[in-house]
């Protein structure tokens, strides 16, 4: 061990250590976060997916202070977001800045933690809008030359932190990120062995900018590609570090000997601090299993209910409608089919299967309509142009909107524009529409849609290729109503920077009317069904598909093409019942009109919840509809339909464990996230926020790190939680078998169960009894003795 060897005169070690082998190990380790107007849900924690969830979070803890645990309920001390900051918890990791402000009057000077934080985010805020811009490429080196350029200028710093010769640091730090890297850790890692978690906690105390470096480097894998800046934001990190080590150094005297004699006896205590963070949580971990339990047996009790007037499979359908897997779906879902029994539902995949970006024709917008781990193969246009009038109010929206949006303008947009954005601000209040996404309106009234690969037409043969094998999972194979809805989902708020993040994540965090459109317009195709037929299925020439958009915060159903009147009063009375659900949490169910203050709410510019999103999810059933059409779910479970002996081979069993229960598990975790951890993994108080770089996030504030996850008002309501943080709980009706050998064959499935990430249980057929897959094994949790 180097802790005696360690040399402040020098700096140098007599070791020479793999520090590219922890920067690499440190970087790997942060999860992206994607920009806000394609925002998705993520676990925050995904590249460390192969550790137990409970050793990740102890590690987390003792790194930056993370929690993981529902600190509120542990320490006993009410519901509100103030109660896990008073929760008490061992000390944790303290970066070389934060040691420093244990020396420094911080009521009446900048603490170095806050200014390094800060410093770093300023610049990081416009070095990447203008790499997000396209003015110019850039690797690790360029991000940390750039940052060291404009740091060497910048004389501000001296006179904020009140120390005048600190920027002769700056001027001696290597131009070259690697060789900083090297000095800086051969000069401040006395125990190589712990390098990584020491790099790590460095891009932690900056982690809104690293999981925005994480998403670029996560979009340039998926186009088949390395481009990784994490190195160079580690060394920009890094490279303040050795400043201050050096700078205390040169003017601190005792200062530095004491803060030397801490730094070295921090390393020295690190397993120790590890080992106690680990220890302090098992209480915590405890009762968080026995809530999740206790939620489990609910479901159990739910499941293994038989439905007390089970609908016949003989009655003519006169509606299908199949809607987005998200829990929102799952109330309305059930007020659907309770105006008549000869309304079925299914649950599939909000992007329908269409692995497609989209390109309003005439214009240069793109964008992908499919969830984040997927890239897109196929680019959808509109047959015909938008007209000129639509682009150009597009390319206006967009000018406004990064005004309106950028910045400090948020505060100060009504002040600058006067009249002028008040009067803008009263229409959009009062005479909102549904909609207010340009892109989204140029597609509307369109009805056919051009579908390229690689710059080629697609024809009907690939067409019905492609449409038979979504109908297949979908499982809408045969018995076809005469009107079939296909319903993505979005919703409507003003004044939201986060809105994208209540549309629909399977995706991209768009609404899926651009995918329901054009999933229609293939099955309603001639040719498409000709070819169809060939594989076995036959659609009835009376059917019609038609795309349809349920706003999740109005639970109003728009069609896209005519329907019979009799089906429009079907959806109006299920939003209307819908309405009055949801009228319950948010706390306006005895306003007299609930659905004009529910319509309301969705135009207010000064509404901060105006609706739950996807608070309260905790499951994710795949079944036959039939096994939960009886049950009141609550709009907690996410839904997706299947019917294991129509799946030959079970590969739809194995799209799903390998797609949408990793999805809805990255939705899952990042809720419980922003519940248990809101300073670190939520975006805070959304009145405070201001948007970076016209869409790249949020700053609390004017500074500070870039913030990612939910805000605090999308999962607590001024005097409590509507979130209850716990890991999801998987159910599918599926055979043992099956599950097991696609469990074995995925690593990450085989993680997510094995590590505790989420819970994997089975359902048999008969419905008498629940089995938890869990270490290769299965074991009976629930029974029905009745039975």
């Amino acid at each position: 061990m180097l802790a005696s060897s360690l040399n402040p005169t020098t700096e140098a070690t007599t070791h020479t250590p793999d520090w590219q082998a922890a920067v690499t190990d440190a970087c790997a380790r942060i999860a992206p976060s994607w920009p806000l107007d394609q925002m998705i849900a993520v676990n925050p924690f995904w590249e460390m997916r192969d550790l137990p969830f409970t050793r990740v979070a102890s590690r987390m803890a003792a790194l930056n202070g993370t929690c993981c645990q529902n600190q509120a309920a542990l320490a006993g001390q009410g519901n509100g977001p103030a109660a896990a900051e008073t929760a008490s918890m061992p000390e944790h990791w303290q970066n070389l800045s934060a040691q420093l402000d244990r020396n420094r009057d911080t009521a009446h000077q900048v603490g170095w933690q806050d200014e390094v934080v800060h410093q770093i985010s300023q610049f990081c805020g416009d070095y990447f809008q203008r790499l997000d811009a396209g003015d110019f490429k850039a690797d690790a080196q360029d991000l940390y030359h750039s940052w060291l350029q404009m740091t060497r200028a910048d004389r501000g710093i001296a006179i904020v932190m009140g120390e005048p010769s600190l920027p002769s640091q700056f001027q001696v730090l290597p131009d070259q990120h690697e060789k900083l890297i090297t000095d800086a850790l051969d000069a401040l890692a006395s125990q190589p062995d712990y390098a990584p978690d020491y790099a790590h906690a460095l891009l932690l105390d900056i982690n809104g900018w690293s999981s925005w470096a994480a998403y670029l480097r996560w979009q340039a894998r998926l186009s088949g590609h390395e481009e990784d800046l994490l190195p160079g934001l580690l060394a920009i990190r890094l490279a303040w570090e050795l400043a201050i080590w050096r700078h205390v150094q040169h003017v601190g005297g005792a200062i530095f000997a004491e803060l030397k004699q801490r730094w070295l006896k921090q390393w020295d205590a690190w397993p120790e601090m590890l080992q106690t963070h680990e220890q302090s949580q098992t209480t915590g971990w405890r009762q968080q299993t026995e809530a999740e339990s206790a939620y489990q047996s609910q479901m159990a009790e739910k499941l293994l209910t038989r439905p007390e007037n089970p609908s016949s499979d003989d009655q003519p359908l006169k509606l299908q409608a199949a809607f987005c897997i998200d829990v929102r779906s799952e109330v309305y879902r059930r007020a659907l089919e309770a105006q008549n029994p000869a309304i079925q539902t299914l649950g599939f995949a909000g992007f329908f299967g269409l692995p497609i970006s989209y390109r309003p024709k005439g214009t240069g917008f793109c964008r992908p309509q499919l969830p984040g781990l997927l890239a897109p193969a196929l680019e959808v246009t509109e047959a015909e142009p938008a007209d000129s009038f639509s682009r150009q109010s597009l390319a206006n929206h967009s000018h406004w909107s990064q005004f309106s949006n950028a910045g400090p303008a948020s505060f100060s947009f009504i002040e600058s524009m006067g009249l002028a954005g008040l009067g803008r601000m009263v229409r959009k209040t009062f005479f909102g529409k549904s909609s207010d996404n340009p892109v989204d309106q140029l597609h509307k009234g369109q009805t056919e849609f051009e579908i390229r690969q690689n710059g080629t037409l697609l024809g009907a043969a690939e067409k019905a290729e492609l449409a038979g094998g979504i109908l297949r999972a979908m499982t809408l194979t045969h018995d076809f109503a005469p009107t079939v809805l296909l319903v993505g989902h979005g919703s409507s708020t003003r004044n939201n920077p986060h809105a994208a993040g209540l549309d629909c994540g399977a995706c991209g965090g768009q609404t899926g009317s651009v995918n329901v459109r054009v999933l229609a317009g293939i099955l309603n195709d001639k040719d498409v069904r000709a070819a169809l037929a060939e594989q076995g299925i036959l659609i009835p020439s009376e059917t019609r598909f038609v795309g349809a958009l349920h706003n999740t915060t109005t639970d109003e159903v728009e069609c896209s093409g005519d329907v019979p009147d009799e089906i429009r009063g079907f959806l109006a009375n299920a939003g209307a019942q819908a309405r009055r659900e949801r009228a319950l949490r948010l706390g306006i169910a005895n306003e007299s009109d609930v659905d004009s203050a529910i319509k309301k709410r969705s135009q207010d510019w000064s509404e901060v919840r105006p609706e739950w999103g996807l608070a309260g999810n905790a499951s994710f059933i795949v079944a036959p509809r039939s096994a939960t059409r009886h049950l009141d779910l609550g709009g907690r479970s996410f839904l997706h339909d299947y019917r294991w002996r129509e799946d030959e081979g079970f590969n739809i069993l194995e799209l799903i464990m390998t797609a949408p229960m990793v999805v809805t598990h990255w939705i899952n975790l990042q809720y419980f996230m922003s519940v248990t951890d809101n300073l670190h993994y939520g975006s805070g108080n959304k009145v405070l926020h201001n948007v970076v770089g016209g869409h790249l996030g949020v700053f609390e504030g004017n500074g500070g790190d870039l913030r990612i996850g939910l805000p605090l008002q999308s999962v607590h309501d001024g005097q409590r939680w509507v979130h209850e943080p716990l890991r999801l709980s998987v159910y599918l009706a599926a055979p043992k078998e099956a599950i097991a050998e696609i469990a074995r064959k995925h690593k990450v499935v085989k993680d997510l169960i094995g590590n505790d990430w989420l819970y994997l249980f089975r359902i048999n057929d008969e419905h008498t009894s629940i089995e938890r897959f869990y270490q290769n094994q299965w074991q009976t949790v629930a029974c029905d003795s009745n039975r």
